[in-house]
């Protein structure tokens, strides 16, 4: 897997409304990037709500959210509805930038890994959670490594 210190991958994935989003274009800005198992699913519908019930402390400490899953754009586009998530979800179709990213799967690979990276403001790694359970933890972990980057 990556290591904390390198610098982010760069890459160029769909939003949920399809639009192109670029990584290296949020320079200036600190991103949370948390890839995710599956839309819908228990697990990954409690960690995007977390994010979205905590998405203005994010804004707040100079941080755009940005989930990333396997799922077509149509499926983000009714995820997205459902929950209201204000953040874009990336529809990794064919699990590129989870290779680039180098996130694990579980049980022999059947299962997407859940892993959330902080890349600060220079586009370097400068946080890496790997738990496919206790999905909202990463909320929590990820606000504490923010406020420490801020302060």
């Amino acid at each position: 897997m990556l290591q904390i210190g390198q610098p982010a991958p760069d890459f160029t994935l769909n939003t949920t409304n399809g639009t192109p989003f670029r990584l290296s274009e949020a320079r200036g800005r600190h991103v949370v990037l948390f890839f995710y198992p599956k839309d819908n699913t228990p697990g990954c519908t409690a960690e995007a709500c977390a994010f979205r019930d905590e998405y203005q402390d994010f804004q707040d400490l100079g941080a755009e959210v940005i989930g990333i899953s396997s799922d077509s754009e149509e499926s983000h586009q009714k995820f997205t509805q459902k929950n209201r998530l204000p953040f874009p979800l990336l529809a990794d179709r064919g699990g590129k930038v989870r290779k680039l990213y180098e996130v694990p799967g579980v049980l022999l690979g059947l299962i997407p890994g859940r892993v959330t990276f902080v890349i600060d403001k220079e586009g370097i790694i400068r946080y890496i959670f790997n738990s496919l359970s206790g999905a909202t933890d990463h909320v929590s972990k990820t606000k504490e490594v923010l406020q420490a980057l801020e302060a």
